[in-house]
């Protein structure tokens, strides 16, 4: 309960694809003033690791508290089960009196599907769905949602697409929109997958999420809520409009130290998911949007400076929605929450966007908490997981989960009263992404990471207090034989309820 005995409310905003490190507050080099001000207000949670380093499993545990190989989305291109998801934190906060609702990128189910699949987020099923209708959805009383939300395809057009696609056609305008979307403002020297859009910032779907989750504050003030505001960037095509595209000079920004693409001391499917070819069915789109070849520091100074760009203009969103809400009063009686999915390797390594190399820019994407009992200006080291967001909510509203779940509360660990061993990370990895099919299984502690292929019990470790930039495997190091076998302890405490493999729907 808040100070004046009523129930909180629980603000959960995420991105998609942010590096745990890309905040200004964190020492890079981007703009992002009001998460560095709800940092200083609130608490910095600096080891949150991602359960998957994909969008569709990281969005299925952090919803349902579950480890992947659990739920069943353990690659992307699976859905989600609706009798899964309905029993995740919005669905029990739902049951417990609360309303829920999520406003942006939901990718509980597949976008890209081989064939009709019955779920409104399937592109060809979006046609089918009602004008106007806004959920329920996996548990949320209320969905209003951007389909897919990466630019590299245009907004589906009606009578597909669903909330943000409605409005966007919803002017007449929606063939200059698509033209202004893919023009580019000025010249990036043939880096890939950027360009600086033309795309009006009034019309790009960050402003509509903002837009939305201002009105659902405004109007559902007066009862408890559980609003999780889901942003599509910045994840790539690296398109940030302007002025946000131009907000970053590419000669600014700060380059990894260690950048260099080498597979030396690295188990073998580093190489392999770089080199294999990948199946006649997915090459295409793997190899023009999934897989980028290593590029040169001129074409990744475009790169970061358009995420730069993508982030800013999300955090400035989120700026609004927090002004929004201390306009209305709730700021003290609501917990905030900012996190992201899964983060990009953005060059380090030599590796730009995501894969099965769960380095820490990709695994560790940290959090922000604000709210009521939560310590200001504090940072917390504790090893843990955005599976247990759903189960600090759940404490936070004195509410109980719909099912038995992984996630643990956060609370006293924020709080500064308990500690944490250890968070997993796990992907069952499908030819169909890079080639070659994985069973990838990794463990973060404090101070070191472990991953193993249990498929091949080829694996890589790495000592984090001495090595940071994770450069050295000490995996089959027998002068460390010690940290891999206390390691392995932990990967192998994973709970004993391991579901079969799931069959792809599609792509993602």
């Amino acid at each position: 309960m808040t100070a004046a005995g009523k129930r909180p409310n629980i603000l959960f905003i995420t991105s998609d694809q942010q590096r745990g490190d890309c905040y200004g507050f964190r020492g890079r080099r981007v703009q992002t003033p009001h998460l560095d001000i709800l940092a200083s207000e609130g608490t910095s949670l600096e080891t949150v690791i991602t359960p998957c380093v994909v969008c569709q499993p990281a969005r299925a545990s952090i919803l349902t508290g579950l480890l992947p190989r659990t739920h069943g989305v353990h690659d992307n291109g699976i859905d989600l089960d609706p009798e899964l998801g309905e029993k995740g934190f919005a669905g029990s906060l739902s049951a417990a009196g609360y309303h829920s609702a999520i406003i942006g990128k939901a990718h509980f189910s597949t976008y890209h599907t081989f064939e009709e699949t019955g779920r409104p987020e399937s592109i060809p099923d979006s046609a089918r769905v009602p004008q106007g209708w806004r959920g329920p959805y996996m548990g949320f009383n209320h969905a209003e949602l951007v389909l897919v939300g990466h630019n590299w395809w245009l907004p589906e057009a009606p009578p597909g697409g669903l909330a943000y696609e409605e409005w966007y056609y919803g002017d007449g305008r929606g063939e200059l929109k698509n033209r202004l979307l893919w023009e580019s403002n000025r010249d990036h020297g043939g880096a890939p997958q950027v360009w600086s859009s033309k795309l009006p910032v009034a019309w790009h779907n960050s402003t509509w999420i903002a837009d939305r989750a201002i009105a659902y504050l405004r109007q559902e003030r007066h009862e408890p809520f559980c609003l999780w505001v889901s942003f599509p960037d910045p994840h790539h095509p690296f398109d940030a409009p302007e002025p946000w595209a131009s907000l970053h000079r590419p000669e600014d920004v700060d380059l990894p130290e260690h950048r260099q693409r080498s597979f030396e001391g690295r188990p073998w499917w580093h190489r392999a998911a770089i080199e294999t070819e990948i199946p006649a069915e997915h090459r295409a789109l793997r190899e023009s949007y999934s897989r980028m070849p290593e590029v040169s520091d001129a074409h990744l100074r475009e790169i970061i400076a358009n995420t730069y760009g993508q982030i800013a203009l999300t955090d400035h969103s989120v700026g609004r929605i927090l002004a929004e809400l201390e306009h209305l009063g709730l700021g003290e009686e609501t917990y905030v929450v900012y996190t992201s999915d899964h983060g990009d390797w953005l060059g380090d390594h030599g590796l730009v966007l995501k894969g099965p190399m769960p380095f820490e820019g990709l695994l560790n994407v940290r959090a922000i908490v604000k709210g009521p009992g939560v310590p200001a200006g504090r940072q917390v080291s504790e090893p843990l997981s955005t599976l247990d967001f759903g189960a600090t909510f759940l404490d936070w509203a004195g509410a109980n989960s719909l099912m038995p779940i992984h996630g643990r509360s956060m609370r006293e660990v924020i709080s500064g009263d308990a500690t944490r061993d250890a968070a997993l990370s796990e992907w069952e990895l499908l030819p169909g992404r890079v080639g070659v099919g994985l069973s990838l299984r990794t463990v973060r502690t404090k101070s070191a990471k472990l991953t193993m292929d249990l498929a091949s019990g080829a694996g890589e470790m790495y000592d984090l207090d001495t090595d940071p930039f994770e450069l050295i495997n000490l995996f089959d190091d027998p002068d460390h034989a010690k940290m891999r076998e206390d390691l392995t302890a932990h990967l192998m405490a994973r709970p004993d309820d391991i579901a079969p493999n799931s069959v792809q729907v599609g792509m993602a």
